[in-house]
């Protein structure tokens, strides 16, 4: 009997002294879902709150593919091109039917007069996937991508 309330106090004092330290909050579950972290995203962007808006771009492209293309647009919109190529190709991974991500992807090209073989190829690709009410976007990409490419300052 003796033994066993010995062994009761140690394991007591362990684990008295394993929780003595400063307490932890451990969030086990995100409280928001994917499209509240867009959504926050978004708002945190139209206020200016671009490292905000990055934050949560992210944590909802954890669950949702849709979030790697707001951060290529966020990324678009401070001209860091090499970071919105990244996120536009993840988007397109994640959502290989989603025909703003190529488009995207096309428009950085073109702006970057870059790869405009590649540019052409996405903006025919967005426009096959753009509903018939959407096409409006995917076929201007696709006439300055062609315009480009035949123009005599052409780059590539």
């Amino acid at each position: 009997m003796a033994r066993r309330n010995l062994a009761w106090l140690i394991l007591l004092a362990a684990l008295l002294t394993a929780g003595c330290g400063m307490p932890k909050i451990v969030l086990i579950d995100d409280p928001l879902s994917p499209q509240e972290h867009l959504d926050l995203g978004r708002a945190y962007e139209q206020q200016g709150k671009l490292e905000l808006a990055e934050k949560e771009y992210n944590l909802a492209a954890r669950q949702n593919p849709l979030g790697h293309l707001y951060l290529g647009n966020l990324y678009f919109s401070q001209n860091d091109m090499d970071r919105a190529e990244k996120a536009y190709k993840k988007a397109i991974d994640g959502m290989p039917e989603n025909f703003e991500a190529y488009n995207n992807l096309a428009w950085l090209y073109y702006t970057k007069r870059t790869r405009l073989d590649r540019a052409e190829e996405l903006a025919q690709k967005a426009l096959d996937l753009a509903p018939s009410d959407q096409k409006d976007q995917p076929k201007d990409t696709l006439e300055k991508i062609k315009a480009l490419r035949q123009s005599p300052d052409n780059p590539s």
